[in-house]
């Protein structure tokens, strides 16, 4: 990443930053500055991730959702998230666009990154979602989605695609964006 550890974002990264996200000089730099003193390796972990990810969901089995988020982040595949990926990931996930998010949204559910996503794929990260949300809210959810398994069946049926059919990334987007009841099925929103 270049000055991981001279406490300075690297002009490269910084231009390419500014250009990939839209964020302001002065946002990366204080953000770099914020990753630095919590990660002054200059590298998020997995577990330090699902450590952080978990204090967004107190009252709910978040560890297995933030390993397949910290997935879909890890962009070159070493195991760990530099300064780059993690404001490229923040950017993604906090834009206003909903495509940008969609897109991301997909790279989490193609768990084998293979470009496409099967029912077996959305049941992994509908049962990941589904421990996220606390016993007393599942309680609460319409019968057609108070398991991971008829949330899953529901979200795949937004698709049309049978059983062993799979879902490219255009036509994820375009499912869940013409259909509020699959965006509602991919969310999984803090508690306030």
């Amino acid at each position: 990443m270049g000055n991981s550890k001279s406490g300075v974002v690297s002009r490269e990264v910084l231009d390419d930053l500014k250009v990939s996200t839209r964020f302001s000089e002065a946002e990366i730099t204080q953000w770099y500055e914020n990753f630095q003193k919590q990660c002054p390796s200059g590298r998020i972990t997995p577990a330090q991730f699902e450590e952080i990810y978990g204090r967004f969901f107190p009252d709910s089995d978040a560890k297995t959702y933030a390993q397949h988020v910290f997935r879909s982040f890890d962009t070159n595949d070493d195991g760990t998230l530099d300064f780059k990926e993690y404001i490229v990931a923040l950017h993604m996930t906090s834009s206003g666009k909903m495509a940008l998010k969609l897109e991301w949204a997909f790279s989490l559910f193609d768990v084998d990154k293979n470009g496409y996503i099967t029912k077996n794929e959305v049941f992994e990260i509908c049962q990941a979602i589904f421990k996220m949300i606390p016993k007393e809210k599942q309680e609460m959810l319409p019968s057609d989605e108070n398991t991971s398994e008829k949330r899953a069946d529901k979200l795949w049926g937004f698709f049309g695609k049978g059983e062993n059919e799979r879902v490219a990334e255009g036509e994820f987007v375009k499912g869940v964006m013409e259909n509020e009841d699959a965006l509602r099925l991919i969310q999984c929103e803090p508690l306030k």
